[in-house]
């Protein structure tokens, strides 16, 4: 697997959250972590970034081990994540927020930023607007464009349609699909469970912090006590 994390426990304070979870994602994959409140999933998600202590574990990217490697390395080798909350500069336009994903990159970002605008082009007509003035599922494009500034190789999101209306939570997934065409390897925590699980190739789902189920989106879809516990019926 091209991303991969393995046995991770870990949490805040010496109390572990998270217990032995392990999560794998290829390129051109979606992955979804699933799972009640209080599972563990956003945890997970920090640990494998590197921002939290782990008490065991380890994380590779093409094989290479990031375990002991702080977060902008991370970010620097590849890895992208876009928290649910505070993830724009609302005081700041679409433009400056994507020029302030870049400032990692060596190299001219123009092309990136302009490969961003045709992904989402409602942010190439509002470019030059206060992403404070953007509606919510307006502003997680932003976001989201601004963690492919540096052209990662793995997409992390937690929770990215929170907060929005169905019809722009269909919207947002189109756009995940679309970056998933673009080779990239996407992990996503998601509570909108059943919407996750018809766009990815396989998912997790934690229950106080520990694996509980692993299979295929439609497997998992298909699992009368996933349905039962996680899906409403």
């Amino acid at each position: 697997m091209f991303f991969s994390a393995k046995n991770l426990s870990g949490g805040y304070g010496g109390v572990d959250i998270i217990h032995s979870c392990s999560f794998e994602v290829n390129k051109g994959e979606i992955v979804s972590i699933l799972g009640p409140n209080g599972a563990g999933k956003s945890t997970a998600m920090k640990a494998m970034l590197g921002m939290l202590e782990l008490s065991s574990g380890e994380v590779t990217i093409d094989g290479k081990d990031l375990s002991n490697l702080n977060t902008q390395t991370r970010v620097k080798l590849g890895v992208s994540f876009v928290p649910q909350t505070k993830n724009v500069f609302t005081e700041m336009s679409v433009q400056e927020n994507l020029e302030m994903g870049g400032f990692l990159r060596d190299a001219s970002y123009k092309e990136t930023i302009d490969e961003i605008y045709e992904l989402f082009p409602v942010l190439f007509e509002k470019r030059n607007q206060i992403v404070g003035e953007l509606s919510g599922g307006q502003r997680q494009q932003v976001a989201i464009g601004r963690a492919l500034m540096i052209k990662p190789s793995v997409l992390m999101l937690d929770e990215p349609t929170a907060g929005v209306s169905p019809i722009v939570m269909d919207e947002l997934f189109d756009h995940i699909q679309r970056i998933k065409e673009k080779n990239v390897a996407i992990l996503m925590v998601e509570q909108n469970a059943r919407q996750a699980l018809n766009i990815s190739d396989r998912g997790y789902v934690l229950v106080m912090g520990e694996n509980k189920y692993t299979g295929t989106g439609s497997d998992l879809l298909n699992d009368s006590e996933v349905r039962r516990s996680f899906l409403g019926g």
